[in-house]
């Protein structure tokens, strides 16, 4: 897929998508030739889950929390607990950044194709923090400023690690 911000059409569900796909595209790219050791190195000090596997792994359990947990109301099978709620990005060292990737891009396929099936107004099944019930126009919306905003520290880290910037 090319990464590209511009939509191949104007309407709200295509633009909401191309930019959700650019966000994604954008992760993918920051990692592009990191090495095994740099892909699990965390350098900054007073954040030591910080990692590219640790951000990649949060990207795509964000995603599956917010279509299958709130969206589609299915149980939370995330690997987040109570005394450890961020361990999506701590358990990511265990595994191989190609494995992290290939699994990211499966399940944004996957989601691609909710996303189609489902009018942007239709409410998610399980209600946020305040007891509202957001639309998949909102969930779409939050998912690129959460990528997005995770792009930033990827490409922090990334330096970081090895002095690559850009993509």
């Amino acid at each position: 897929m090319t990464r590209t911000d511009t939509p191949p059409a104007w309407d709200e569900r295509t633009q909401l998508t191309t930019f959700l796909d650019y966000a994604r595209h954008t992760a993918r790219a920051k990692r592009k030739d990191a090495s095994a050791e740099g892909a699990r190195t965390a350098l900054l000090p007073g954040s030591p889950l910080m990692t590219l596997c640790g951000l990649i792994n949060h990207l795509r359990w964000v995603e599956y929390y917010w279509f299958q947990v709130v969206f589609l109301g299915e149980e939370d099978e995330g690997p987040w607990m109570d005394e450890d709620p961020d361990r999506e990005m701590r358990v990511a060292v265990d595994f191989p950044l190609k494995d992290l990737i290939a699994e990211y891009d499966e399940q944004a396929a996957r989601y691609r194709e909710l996303v189609a099936a489902h009018d942007l107004d239709t409410k998610a099944q399980r209600p946020i923090r305040d007891g509202r019930h957001v639309d998949l126009r909102w969930i779409l919306l939050h998912l690129i400023e959460e990528t997005s905003r995770h792009n930033g520290h990827l490409d922090i880290v990334r330096e970081l690690v090895d002095g690559t910037t850009g993509a």
